[in-house]
């Protein structure tokens, strides 16, 4: 088996399809790929490519803008909205920082919701009216997919078809939007784009980027390239399912790698961060617990949980 071979692909259609032995085959591809690496290509979802193409002009528009118009949407709720500059985050495990800038969305609930008052409004730039639109239709289409995906990830577990999707009903989602600038001069050989990590999240969902440069650590602790192709979205495990799962569903660990001379431009993704609502209990489910395998994670809810990763990827103080 290649590399590109081993990360699974598989279309959403066979999942709603009607038909047993197509819905019984996402189900177990799914499944048996997120045992494996952690991490699967999508086709066939409701996320059209022409959106992507189009959210990506207005995204590239704002980064583009000069540092002090950008900087005025910095510094919401710590990070977790609007604008973060470059060079702020990290890795859990490292001591330098992310070369990357990015923009955060979650969720836009009315005023009347029982969520309202926990999640941080959303800020939008008025210099680029067409980010709000796209950014939204995108989060939109990305939640209803993820909702699907926790569901065959259920089924392949035999559990109730509920169990994971109902975790995430108007969750503390983030959109984020990722810009990776050309590198300046010389760099720090210890500092990558995305510094090798894992995600706090249930699963991640990942649209393709405008350039390479995502890479696995495989079980056999070696890196490997995710090539999505043009309109694959790329998902992957995060923490969270991990810790409900008792680590029998890893989160994997990847990394953006720095460019090589020759395509040292700027790179866009658009990772969506699939999070329960914050009350939601994490801990261990008794499908996943044995005699030979006690639970691994001490009981904690997703807000707590989600607060921790946050100071130690520096994103809150």
């Amino acid at each position: 088996m290649t590399d590109h071979d081993r990360i699974p692909t598989i279309n959403l259609g066979d999942f709603i399809s009607g038909d047993p032995e197509r819905r019984n085959h996402f189900v177990q591809t799914i499944g048996n790929g997120l045992l494996d690496c952690g991490f699967i290509k999508l086709e066939g979802h409701d996320v059209d490519p022409g959106l992507i193409r189009s959210g990506y002009d207005a995204f590239e528009s704002f980064f583009a803008l000069e540092e002090e118009a950008k900087k005025q949407y910095a510094g919401t709720e710590a990070g977790a909205r609007g604008y973060t500059p470059f060079g702020i985050e990290h890795a859990k495990d490292s001591d330098k920082p992310d070369l990357k800038e990015f923009w955060q969305v979650g969720q836009d609930l009315p005023e009347d919701h029982p969520y309202r008052a926990e999640y941080p409004d959303n800020v939008w730039p008025g210099e680029i009216p067409a980010f709000h639109q796209h950014a939204l239709e995108i989060f939109r289409r990305l939640e209803n997919c993820s909702r699907l995906l926790l569901q065959s990830i259920a089924e392949f577990f035999e559990l109730p078809a509920g169990i994971f999707s109902d975790m995430i009903v108007d969750g503390n989602h983030v959109l984020r939007i990722i810009h990776y600038p050309p590198l300046q001069g010389e760099v720090d050989p210890g500092a990558f784009r995305s510094a090798p990590h894992e995600d706090i999240n249930l699963i991640t969902l990942l649209c393709e980027a405008t350039q390479g440069g995502l890479e696995i650590l495989t079980r056999e602790n070696e890196w490997i390239p995710v090539e999505a192709e043009s309109g694959q979205i790329v998902v992957d495990s995060g923490d969270m399912i991990a810790r409900v799962t008792n680590g029998i569903v890893p989160a994997t660990t990847h990394r953006v790698s720095n460019p090589k001379r020759a395509v040292n431009k700027s790179r866009y993704s658009i990772p969506f961060f699939v999070h329960p609502f914050s009350a939601c209990d994490l801990t261990v489910m008794d499908r996943f617990v044995s005699e030979d395998r006690p639970p691994r994670f001490d009981p904690i809810t997703a807000g707590e949980y989600l607060q921790q990763r946050l100071r130690e990827i520096g994103l809150k103080g």
